[in-house]
């Protein structure tokens, strides 16, 4: 299994070589659709053989000898219960994002299908890497093809989207960077080996605990960068202009992978690494998570174009799982994992959707559509339940991951109140307004332009791409447990262990030598003591 492992994560990236050596189109289209094919396949006995039991545990590990010698920097590669639903809805979407793009692009299509491809490695490597400077390279090699995906077959304004997403992403990388050869480098001094495993088997040993004030520091630089990547508000404006001028393909990579590997970040670095600044900095993103939610929400309902209005969408949607996470209870942190592989669900096809609609009409105007839903019936029923599914309407996807998230914001000791989860739930009620009205105003009413009667409706093919995302959307949505149960064992180990690790931490710190600001932060300054007195009446 640890062999298959490998294969599934770099059968994409050596199919490239023979992608770039054909020279008839179909035969590159053929290959990058069979090397897609064979990896969700191949993938399948990973998912079937997983031990539920010890999905706090990686499986089907890899570890490669130390590849510096004076470094504990390995090839560690593996899968437990946060990442295998992440790295199975990524081969699952491999063959779908290569199909979508059979009639669209014309230009450059061997480069095109070799960014594709690389762009499946470098996701199924993120989420599969277990040492952090494999996971950093992974990480960043996702963003040379996204790169050129927006900025070659990209649209009108492809280059100042492309910048943007550019520049953007990797600041925020680099100040990871800074943080990451810190951690190294502080856990070796403390230590005598300097270890990036990703199982912070050094952060464990009692010789070795991150203060607080390096906490909050990496805390930071870290979280910038995953939030950034989420985006998070107010980090969010490089997606809609990214979102908008991708292809179809690019879009739906980008909504249904790229996006999670910000609030997978969080997960496995921020909550478990740097569990005490996770803890105090709760409220002030949970904070931002909510403004995302109202604000994506709102901007979404004033939008003219029906592509820019997803992207805003997924704002607000990403917005539900930023708060699940640092809500930091088993309900919440469990409704945020599923509600990752729901957005790439229902945003993947309503991305799809949209470019079915503009390969047809040539526009993604909402005003230049309406009442098509008679010359496009199978069109309109896969669009409508993808719509309800992005609602969050119960018996469908969307509904049990924020319900969980709602829920176990509701009961956050974090969050000390019920202020969050009320504002999230508001976001709940905007999506179905602009969710719905954008759908009447395009499928609904009287057809006032010809080319809207002259509408073809969905193709084999095309049917074939939604039909596989609307059965998970349908069966999510009744038995969410069949997929949640992979990750209740890893959700309920990593809190106790963050919670026992944040105690150990609090108990070796000299208040004394704190900076003041640091000290308020954690409520360890006389006057905070003083309160947290007064509220306890002692």
């Amino acid at each position: 299994m640890e062999f298959l492992l490998n294969l599934v994560i770099y059968l994409p990236l050596l199919s490239v070589l023979a992608v770039l050596l054909l020279r008839d189109d179909t035969a590159v289209k053929w290959t990058a659709l069979l090397a897609t094919s064979a990896t969700f396949l191949l993938s399948i006995p990973l998912l079937l053989n997983f031990d539920i039991a010890n999905s706090a545990v990686p499986q089907y590990v890899t570890e490669g000898s130390a590849i510096l010698s004076t470094m504990d920097v390995k090839y560690l590669v593996g899968l437990d219960g946060l990442s295998l639903l992440l790295f199975m809805l990524t081969t699952l979407m491999g063959p779908i994002v290569i199909l979508s793009s059979w009639e669209s692009v014309s230009k450059s299509l061997k480069g095109y299908y070799a960014m594709l491809l690389i762009l499946q490695t470098a996701s199924l490597g993120t989420f599969a890497s277990l040492d952090l400077v494999v996971f950093y390279v992974f990480f960043e090699l996702s963003l040379i093809p996204m790169y050129f995906l927006i900025g070659i077959w990209g649209g009108a304004d492809r280059i100042q989207a492309t910048i943007k997403f550019f520049i953007y992403t990797l600041v925020g990388s680099l100040i990871m960077l800074v943080a990451l050869l810190y951690l190294g480098f502080t856990a070796g001094e403390a230590t005598g080996t300097y270890s990036f495993t990703a199982d912070w088997r050094f952060i464990s040993s009692p010789e070795f605990t991150i203060g607080l004030v390096e906490q909050t520091y990496m805390f930071l630089a870290f979280a910038l960068a995953f939030c950034i990547k989420v985006p998070l508000f107010p980090f969010h404006t490089w997606l809609p202009y990214a979102h908008t001028e991708a292809p179809t393909a690019g879009s739906v990579v980008l909504a249904a992978i790229m996006l999670k590997l910000g609030t997978y970040g969080l997960l496995r670095i921020c909550m478990p690494v740097f569990p005490n600044a996770f803890m105090e900095f709760a409220p002030w993103l949970a904070g931002l998570a909510v403004i995302g939610i109202i604000y994506g929400a709102l901007v979404a309902m004033v939008q003219k174009d029906v592509k820019k209005l997803v992207a805003y969408s997924s704002v607000s949607h990403l917005g539900f799982v930023v708060l699940g996470i640092f809500a930091f209870n088993t309900i919440a942190v469990q409704g945020a994992i599923i509600q990752m592989v729901n957005h790439g669900l229902s945003t993947g096809a309503l991305f799809l959707i949209v470019g079915m609609i503009y390969d047809r009409r040539h526009t993604r105007m909402i005003d230049d559509f309406g009442g098509i839903a008679k010359s496009v019936p199978v069109l309109a029923v896969m669009f409508m339940i993808a719509t309800l599914a992005s609602i969050g309407l119960p018996g469908l996807n969307g509904f049990i991951g924020e319900f969980f998230i709602l829920i176990g914001s509701f009961n956050s000791e974090l969050y000390g109140n019920i202020t969050f989860a009320v504002l999230a739930a508001t976001g709940v009620v905007l999506a179905a307004v602009y969710m719905l009205w954008m759908y009447q105003r395009v499928m609904f009413g009287e057809i006032d332009k010809e080319e809207n009667r002259k509408m073809i409706d969905l193709n084999a093919r095309e049917i074939s791409l939604l039909v596989p995302l609307v059965i998970f959307m349908i069966w999510i949505g009744i038995r969410p447990v069949d997929f949640t149960v992979y990750s209740e064992g890893w959700v309920d180990n990593f809190i106790s262990v963050t919670e026992d690790k944040s105690i150990a931490v609090l108990e070796q710190v000299n208040r004394d030598e704190l900076p003041d600001w640091t000290a308020r932060v954690y409520g360890l300054d006389n006057q905070s003591q003083t309160d947290k007195q007064i509220v306890l009446g002692d």
